[in-house]
């Protein structure tokens, strides 16, 4: 066989380093076509983080760590401004901005690991504040509620097992309402006139539904994000920051299994203190509004 040309063995050695590394280069390197074909992936990603930090809630409690997972948007049946126009007295979002006075609030109680730790705090501070209850838990926890009440703070109505109102049918609201509300009854003697939908979501036929039977439903104009197990610091200037006179702050006292807020049991007593220095009196929901924290007992259901 013919020897080929020194030369041109050089060549063609070279030729093969070059392929080489050209490979180990395109490995190495991110592939944007690759990337494209995964869109899913950052945001799978991030719904498992935030899974992560939710935890899961017991079998008896499924949807309050669902709360944890759903970031909180304004409900598919209507922008929550033009419902609060369109439903003036019935949903509300806050009260009258030329009073310094504004209302705590926290959902998803009684929780027997966090609910003590916040009515600690309000009796220490002399602090008044409304806790949305969900009826599964109060029937477990009716010591809780009664403690509550006792000591001298409002309550409202936050359904029975946590659905989000968007996704049901008016019959299935409607028992979610009243269920929890005869459990309430049961416990302190009245059913409250107060209602929380959870995730704050509800439509325009729930809102004329609430009307017609004598509830007001009750959501808020200033978000803690204290269910995203946020540190005290992020839980004091998520409220700091946005409240206003006449603001409605959600909080929580109650999670899923696993969930910290801790964060907003040490921030509490930082945000009531913030909130005096600038003049703001705390009241319950029904003082705020000037309405009356019991549901007619004569109203339909």
């Amino acid at each position: 066989m013919m020897k080929k040309p020194a030369k041109l063995r050089r060549w063609i050695a070279l030729g093969w380093c070059a392929v080489v590394l050209l490979s180990a280069a395109s490995a190495a390197w991110p592939n944007p076509r690759a990337d494209a074909a995964e869109p899913g992936r950052e945001t799978a990603a991030k719904v498992s983080t935030d899974a992560g930090l939710a935890g899961n809630a017991p079998a008896s409690d499924p949807a309050i760590a669902g709360e944890k997972r759903k970031a909180r948007k304004r409900p598919p049946g209507g922008n929550w401004t033009e419902l609060q126009r369109r439903y003036r007295g019935v949903f509300v979002l806050s009260a009258s901005r030329q009073s310094m006075r504004i209302a705590l609030t926290f959902d998803d109680v009684p929780d027997p690991r966090y609910t003590p730790l916040v009515l600690d705090i309000l009796k220490r501070k002399k602090a008044p504040a409304t806790f949305f209850i969900v009826g599964s838990r109060a029937k477990k926890h009716p010591a809780l509620v009664r403690r509550i009440v006792a000591e001298g703070h409002a309550i409202g109505n936050h359904s029975y097992d946590h659905p989000g109102f968007s996704r049901l049918p008016l019959s299935a609201v409607k028992r979610q309402i009243v269920k929890t509300g005869d459990e309430i009854r049961r416990i302190v003697g009245f059913a409250p006139r107060f209602v929380r939908p959870p995730y704050g979501e509800i439509e325009a036929v729930q809102l004329a539904w609430a009307k017609e039977n004598g509830y007001t439903v009750v959501n808020w104009d200033v978000d803690s994000s204290d269910w995203r197990q946020l540190p005290a610091s992020r839980v004091f200037a998520n409220v700091t920051r946005s409240v206003r006179p006449g603001s409605i702050v959600l909080l929580h006292a109650g999670g899923g299994q696993g969930q910290n807020l801790y964060g907003t049991a040490r921030a509490l007593p930082q945000i009531i203190d913030w909130l005096r220095a600038k003049g703001y009196e705390l009241v319950t929901v029904p003082e705020l509004l000037g309405l009356p924290e019991r549901r007619d007992a004569a109203a339909p259901d």
